[in-house]
């Protein structure tokens, strides 16, 4: 017997691109249910709350900043490297100022506060900030330099829990069904394409389920960085989980897909990881690669799977900026004003993954004096075992090669062609912008180990790219043969989007909020 349809568009995984993807439904008029492994939030909770925008935001404006839709798409044609259309791209920065209006309608909060130095995530003082490489070379070659990091106003790292609450709240009060502690493990279907989802669900309500939330909040925070711990409690969850569900099934007209990558599935990661297999997996146990096996089931597409990326953030403080990388034959890596990810991927791609930041004792001091103003409680706590125990100490150059393992000749024709042009004037080999280009002369000189490598104090997180290949304009899965899916819609980082190729911080947030919209309208046109 067939289920009755109690709902037009069901939504798979309930993070920033399932929760855009069910109010832009449920604004349509459609019936939306959405459905969640966890308690909703997903990765987007645990994140720094940063959404990338531009184009003359009205936060833009109040700053002083000069930015247009134009300069935006300038700058994201070199980050995203042709993974989306140019049209898809363009309609993104011109719809970027309206998307912040969008995201303060349903609840999010947003400041013009600019942040006067570089860093990887700002003070509780700052909320707009150069989040990825608008100011590094090449990237400034080709685009006037503007800060889009746009931070959800709220305390230390709970900008990501702040803006996913308000969201979900908003989907509720517009009639959204959401059921937390739901696992789709397969789709519904027939000759007309998806019809309805499959999946086990508990009593969130139960007796149980409170020692299960205990678990999992801390659980999901822990796995990121001390993953030891996080993987025994979300295992103890998962006992309590087991323990309770039941099967359960619904009908509807179309169902979005946006459950997240695969950085927490080790198979996959096998499989595709390359230089990346020494990261810490940054989401929760839900980015498993489920959402998108669920689409390849259904006759879906996938595409850049390969594609992650790895945070090797060399700032705050900012001085260390001032320092210079090399890899482990001692030789450059690039400019240190890039953007973390960016960084490491040349890392990872010319030098195997390992490197060195190098300081003289100059630089050494003026950061460690930076440590208060520019840092946030966990950044401070990372800076405290780099200035402790997580460097090596030399009294020269020669000395300090020998310590690390690198070759000393390698290491002292680097930092002196470093040197040479800062003295003569002609600039940075590697053109690291001008006003963080400081000699390394005065000893001790201090080498940081920078490699992608688990570790507890210092850890190299990482996130999956790739995803369901998706037709631009509606957000349906595609087939091998570039026929949709009839009835399916993928989003974030399930999906193929605008940081498919490389990532800057916010610009997963955003392309989520981008890709969910567009999926949650068409789905509702489709099941009306």
């Amino acid at each position: 017997m067939a289920l009755q349809t109690s709902y037009d568009v069901i939504v798979v995984g309930y993070g920033i691109a399932g929760v855009a993807a069910a109010i832009e439904a449920a604004d349509a008029g459609a019936r939306v249910l959405a459905l969640d492994r966890g308690y909703g939030g997903g990765a987007s909770a645990l994140s720094g709350g940063v959404v990338y925008a531009g184009g003359g935001t009205r936060y833009q404006q109040a700053a002083g900043v000069s930015d247009t839709p134009e300069n935006m798409l300038r700058y994201l044609r070199q980050e995203t490297r042709g993974v989306v259309s140019d049209a898809t791209l363009r309609r993104f920065c011109e719809a970027s100022p309206a998307m912040l209006d969008w995201l303060e309608a349903q609840g999010a909060q947003f400041a013009a506060a600019l942040c006067p130095y570089k860093t990887s995530y700002p003070t509780d003082a700052h909320y707009l900030y150069y989040s990825g490489n608008e100011k590094a070379w090449p990237y400034a070659e080709h685009a006037d330099p503007a800060p889009r990091g746009h931070r959800q106003v709220a305390r230390g790292l709970s900008s990501g829990h702040d803006l996913l609450a308000a969201l979900m709240e908003s989907a509720r009060r517009k009639g959204v069904a959401f059921r937390p502690l739901s696992r789709v493990h397969s789709l519904m279907g027939d000759d007309g394409g998806v019809r309805g989802v499959r999946y086990l669900t508990v009593d969130v309500d139960a007796q149980a389920m409170a020692m299960h939330r205990r678990l999992t909040v801390a659980g999901g925070k822990l796995a990121n960085w001390v993953p030891a711990v996080g993987k025994r409690l979300n295992k103890r969850a998962e006992a309590i989980w087991q323990s309770a569900a039941v099967e359960a099934a619904e009908q509807a007209g179309a169902v979005v897909i946006a459950a997240g990558g695969f950085v927490f599935n080790r198979e996959m990661r096998a499989r595709y990881a390359g230089g990346f297999a020494g990261i810490v997996p940054l989401g929760t146990v839900g980015d498993d690669g489920t959402g998108i096996s669920l689409g390849v089931a259904a006759g879906g597409s996938t595409d850049h799977l390969e594609r992650m990326t790895a945070w090797r953030f060399l700032s705050p403080p900012s001085a260390l900026l001032e320092g210079v990388t090399i890899g482990s034959g001692g030789d450059r890596i690039a400019n240190e004003d890039l953007y973390g990810a960016t960084h490491s991927q040349v890392m990872i791609d010319k030098h195997g993954g390992r490197g060195f930041l190098i300081v003289d004792a100059a630089i050494w001091r003026k950061a460690r004096g930076q440590i208060w103003s520019q840092t946030q409680p966990f950044q401070k706590i990372q800076a405290a075992y780099l200035f402790s125990a997580g460097h090596k100490k030399a009294g020269t150059l020669g000395e300090l090669a020998d310590l690390i393992g690198v070759p000393a000749e390698a290491l002292l024709a680097t930092v002196g062609a470093y040197n040479d042009g800062v003295a003569t004037g002609a600039g940075d080999p590697a053109h690291k912008a001008p006003e963080l280009c400081t000699p390394l002369q005065v000893g001790p000189f201090y080498a940081i180990d920078i490699s992608i490598k688990n570790s507890r104090a210092f850890p190299a997180p990482g996130l999956t790219l790739g995803g369901l290949r998706v037709d631009e304009q509606t957000g349906q899965v595609l087939t091998a043969a570039d026929t949709p899916v009839p009835g399916l819609y993928a989003a974030g980082r399930t999906a193929i989007g605008i940081c498919s190729n490389s990532y800057v911080s916010g610009l997963s947030l955003a392309d989520g909020v981008f890709s969910g919209r567009r999926a949650g309208a068409h789905a509702a046109s489709r099941a009306g």
